[in-house]
């Protein structure tokens, strides 16, 4: 099984409308991601990333409670 990541857009690398490329930090880690699939995606957003690619903007709210989750996750091994 593969599961989507959230992050938050930090700044654009480019912004041509084939290859939206942003900066998406991660926890501390920061990521080279494609989002041509979320063209309304903007800085501070936040976004679920699938092997590089963004999929979909989500609100903070949800993007807080799926760290949680995956922090439990983590706790349990």
């Amino acid at each position: 099984m593969c599961l989507a990541i959230p992050g938050q857009v930090v700044s654009f690398l480019s912004e041509k409308s084939l290859m939206r490329i942003a900066k998406v930090k991660f926890g501390g880690i920061f990521k080279e991601i494609n989002l041509s699939y979320v063209p309304e995606a903007g800085v501070g957003d936040y976004v679920l990333v699938h092997v590089g690619f963004a999929i979909s903007r989500i609100d903070e709210q949800e993007a807080k409670r799926i760290f949680e989750f995956l922090k439990e996750i983590e706790e349990l091994e």
